[in-house]
């Protein structure tokens, strides 16, 4: 295989990412992070968790996690919460609408990628995470944020 074949597959890749993407907020209104951002709360207990704990999961520095959470509470999916204990801190609850949107999403690819991550034998998924390793070494993106899935809003 050549470098120029590598380039070629990297592009399907970025392409098949950003055509996901772009599906994703076309059926849903979300983009990719903010349907993340909903699927976290939906896991949590009482559907709710504060920033913090969003930004630790999405891998996300702190302004982006405040713009998704303000982009999501101005379509009514989340609102803020005061914390009773301490009134500093903010918990970020699904809504009823929040909760239906989640019931009603397709599955994405990279859930499907994940679950066929899952399904290989350690060997192949070691060869696999030693190329991806080399890749943003040679890409010179290891210090870059990432979300835990790949969107296409990271390729613009």
């Amino acid at each position: 295989m050549t470098f120029i074949e590598i380039l070629i597959k990297l592009r399907r890749i970025v392409r098949s990412v950003n055509l996901e993407s772009k599906r994703v907020d076309k059926e849903l209104g979300v983009s990719i992070p903010q349907l993340l951002c909903l699927q976290f709360l939906a896991e949590q207990d009482e559907f709710k968790a504060n920033a913090s704990k969003l930004k630790g999961f999405l891998n996300l520095n702190a302004s982006t996690i405040t713009g998704i959470i303000s982009r999501l509470e101005k379509k009514k999916l989340v609102m803020k919460l005061p914390k009773s204990i301490d009134k500093r801190v903010t918990l970020i609850s699904l809504t009823t609408k929040g909760k239906e949107l989640i019931q009603n999403a397709p599955i994405t690819f990279q859930q499907k990628l994940s679950e066929k991550l899952q399904a290989l034998p350690s060997e192949k998924l070691k060869i696999i995470i030693e190329g991806i390793d080399l890749l943003t070494e040679l890409m010179e993106v290891d210090e870059i944020d990432a979300l835990p899935i790949i969107t296409s809003e990271e390729f613009l």
